[in-house]
């Protein structure tokens, strides 16, 4: 059974700490995810929590009493997935923009989940993440799925929460693994989606400091390449990288694969969360 809600605040209003003008309930809808386990509110614009999220989650090893920190939390989804899971974990979801960190924080008293949920810019110096509870060497595990589109190769969205949910600057995936890797207990483990295409960043980035890679690839349909890569890597790890065989969203153009759907649904998880 999930724990008991700490550090969140009353859902009497979703919309009332908000700090943008004119926010109706209009502008929110609330979303089943893990085949219903886990009801979310979201902002109906900007970016939204769907499959990636899901994905991510499916993929993070978690043990009760580990401390999991989700990077870039947005309302929660990620974090709070891995929490209806694995009971008793220790969630922390951090996020920049503070609308999104208060309705992480409701999200999770609304599902009966502990959780804090910390106002914090990833990309941030180990002071901004001690001053929020997260020093260094503190944390079993941390999930993440950073803003990805190369700002040289797509037009950032109008809308500011969407941009900053999917441009990535060039050092943007470097800082926030480096961030992971700070606060990271050794042996801690590190679980990230990413775009397929920049498969090689990834693992540059992850060159120093971690190891004990496993990386799946997502595609969108079989026979099609990769769209997402899937990482886990534990801090200081040393077995060698494995590369799994890709998982498929789809058998076919428009035929969901029952595997992921399961999945989706919260019945099983993927490889990368093992043991």
């Amino acid at each position: 059974m999930p724990g008991s809600p700490t550090n969140c605040v009353p859902t009497t209003d979703w919309a009332e700490t908000l700090t943008v003008n004119d926010v109706t309930e209009d502008d929110f809808t609330e979303d089943a995810f893990l085949g219903g386990q886990l009801r979310l509110r979201q902002p109906r614009s900007g970016h939204r929590a769907g499959h990636d999220a899901m994905l991510l989650a499916a993929a993070t090893p978690a043990r009760p009493g580990d401390r999991v920190v989700e990077f870039g939390a947005g309302v929660g989804a990620a974090g709070l997935a891995v929490a209806r899971r694995v009971a008793g974990v220790k969630l922390v979801l951090a996020e920049i923009d503070a609308d999104l960190a208060g309705l992480a924080r409701r999200n999770a008293a609304a599902n009966a989940i502990a959780a804090d949920a910390v106002v914090l810019d990833i990309e941030s110096a180990a002071a901004a993440f001690a001053a929020v509870g997260l020093p260094p060497d503190s944390v079993d595990v941390v999930l993440m799925n950073p803003p990805f589109n190369d700002s040289a190769r797509h037009r950032a969205s109008p809308d500011s929460a969407r941009g900053l949910a999917h441009v990535a600057a060039a050092s943007t995936l470097e800082n926030w693994i480096h961030a992971a890797r700070r606060i990271l207990k050794s042996g801690g483990v590190l679980s990230l989606i990413w775009r397929a295409d920049g498969v090689a960043d990834v693992l540059a980035a992850l060159d120093r400091g971690f190891g004990s890679l496993m990386i799946l690839p997502v595609h969108g349909d079989a026979g099609k390449p990769a769209i997402r890569v899937l990482v886990r890597a534990a801090k200081g790890g040393k077995a060698p990288t494995q590369i799994l065989a890709g998982l498929m969203l789809n058998d076919e153009p428009a035929r969901p694969n029952k595997a992921v759907q399961d999945i989706l649904a919260g019945k099983t998880v993927l490889p990368l969360a093992g043991s």
